[in-house]
């Protein structure tokens, strides 16, 4: 059996990083077991600038890629029929975003990856699926610290400890690192799947790209 290192580098509001992340997911089932992996999920802020009251998804999108309302509304119909195919659900414009169709800072859901990360592989793999089914499917902010903590409680966390790190500045350098660390070696878009620190996947890739690539690099 072969071990790979996956870093997956992605945001909790990137709609592309849940199709990436649905599809390594079974392209990891297909190599099993002669090929498994330690997941870990290194932070990237889509909106790192953003203040907490958020902007309508519509607005963000056509201000940031210059896409027209048409333009937006296709690349949403083609994130629901990726994600519909992967078995995830992007529901109505929360395919381009979330948060009752708003885009929204993701900094301190980041810091309790951080944090969950630090519980262990399967903790922090529960807590961003989790994150990304309240933000795309239910339309719920990331960066309400409430839902924050609905979260954390509902993956089996400790929710005392996660309040008291989401009312004071922990992991914030520890974060602010990792997104340097990634930045400066040329990712600025994500999700950017880098496997053994040297193979690096950009974008929401089928599984066969995936699973081809698991196979090229375990050999």
């Amino acid at each position: 059996m072969t071990t790979l290192k996956i870093d997956f580098v992605s945001d909790v509001a990137c709609p592309w990083c849940v199709i990436g992340l649905k599809a390594l997911d079974q392209a990891l089932a297909r190599v099993d077991p002669e090929i498994r992996a330690t997941l870990h999920f290194q932070p990237f802020e889509l909106n790192p600038t953003m203040g907490p009251e958020g902007q309508d998804i519509t607005e963000y999108i056509t201000e940031k890629y210059g896409l027209s309302e048409a333009q937006a509304e296709a690349n949403r119909a083609a994130i629901r029929e990726r994600g519909a195919s992967l078995g995830f659900v992007f529901s109505g414009t929360n395919a381009g975003g979330g948060g009752r169709s708003r885009a929204y800072n993701t900094f301190d859901a980041h810091r309790l990856l951080h944090w969950a990360g630090l519980q262990g592989q399967d903790a922090q793999k529960a807590l961003k699926e989790a994150l990304f089914v309240a933000y795309f499917t239910h339309g719920r902010s990331p960066a309400s610290h409430e839902v924050l903590l609905e979260l954390v409680a509902s993956v089996g966390l400790e929710v005392k400890q996660a309040a008291q790190i989401l009312t004071s500045d922990a992991y914030a350098a520890q974060v602010r690192e990792r997104e340097r660390f990634y930045q400066e070696r040329g990712i600025h878009s994500v999700p950017a799947v880098i496997i053994n620190d040297q193979h690096l996947i950009s974008g929401g890739q089928p599984v066969e790209t995936f699973e081809r690539a698991l196979r090229q690099i375990a050999d």
